[in-house]
């Protein structure tokens, strides 16, 4: 509908009411668990026993806070190896793809930039499966042809890296390109034509210009492979990562921790969405 044009009561009721529904919807469930996080319960769930901050600062025998808490403390840690090293590789990989399907011209290039965005379309439970039996076929041919044992090809750190990297990196080209597509190409000519070698127009002209994309890629591949489950279910080893670590202690049952664990999470994306936000703003 035109906004210009008057609307009745009832739409302009329905509207909000849309609106209040969609947020209440989209947020309702966070509030909760921030607020779970603080009740004076041994179980993750209502109802409300009393206000607490036990479930991040106790070390006791019958409640061990979050910050005493090894086995959750350690998943966070592999989660934050892990999603630095798919965050560096992906955003190398994503800005050079960028590069190529924007400013290069080539056979099968359209072909080539379909098959580029074929990890996003496929399942990440399928893709998790066909990543693992690939690396079990390059490792028993490695170990059966050269007698070598391979670690890069079993479940563990870094085959998760490679197997989050693989679809990871699809996004950051789509991001940097998007920004990559306003580029004003003179700008390049000119510096060229004052006398600038191509890399120096690429690192103090492109680059700076596509600076704001390429942080936002790199938080955005960041807290992509922070919280990957499927994909990373069938590639983790011995060293699970925190979304793995959780699912199995909600499977099995656990006490507020989670809740905790989860407050810290949604605190901690919240601020490095603003900080982002605010950063890309100053760059603009």
């Amino acid at each position: 509908m035109i906004r210009s044009l008057p609307n009745t009561r009832p739409y302009t009721l329905g509207f909000r009411i849309y609106v209040v529904l969609f947020f209440v919807f989209l947020f309702a469930p966070l509030l909760i668990t921030c607020v779970l996080a603080f009740n004076d319960s041994q179980f993750p769930a209502l109802p409300w026993k009393g206000f607490t901050f036990e479930w991040f600062t106790a070390d006791l025998p019958e409640r061990v806070g979050i910050f005493h808490d090894a086995l959750n403390l350690s998943a966070i840690g592999v989660s934050f190896k892990v999603a630095f090293w798919v965050s560096i590789f992906s955003t190398l990989v994503g800005t050079c793809g960028a590069f190529l399907f924007e400013q290069e011209n080539f056979r099968f290039k359209q072909a080539l930039y379909f098959l580029m965005l074929a990890p996003l379309v496929i399942p990440g439970v399928i893709l998790g499966i066909s990543i693992l039996l690939f690396a079990n076929t390059l490792g028993m041919f490695f170990e059966n042809t050269f007698n070598l044992d391979v670690p890069l090809f079993r479940p563990g750190f870094w085959l998760v890296v490679l197997g989050q990297f693989s679809f990871i990196s699809t996004l950051v080209t789509l991001v940097v390109s998007a920004r990559l597509k306003k580029f004003d190409h003179s700008l390049e000519e000119a510096a060229l034509n004052l006398g600038a070698t191509r890399l120096q127009v690429i690192w103090h002209i492109t680059l700076k210009f596509l600076r704001p994309a390429i942080i936002g890629a790199f938080a955005v591949a960041f807290l992509m492979s922070f919280e990957n489950f499927n994909t990373t279910l069938f590639l983790v080893g011995s060293q699970s990562t925190l979304p793995i670590t959780l699912y199995l202690q909600v499977r099995d049952g656990s006490t507020p921790v989670i809740n905790a664990v989860s407050f810290l999470l949604i605190v901690g994306t919240s601020l490095l969405a603003v900080v982002n936000l605010t950063f890309s703003r100053k760059k603009e």
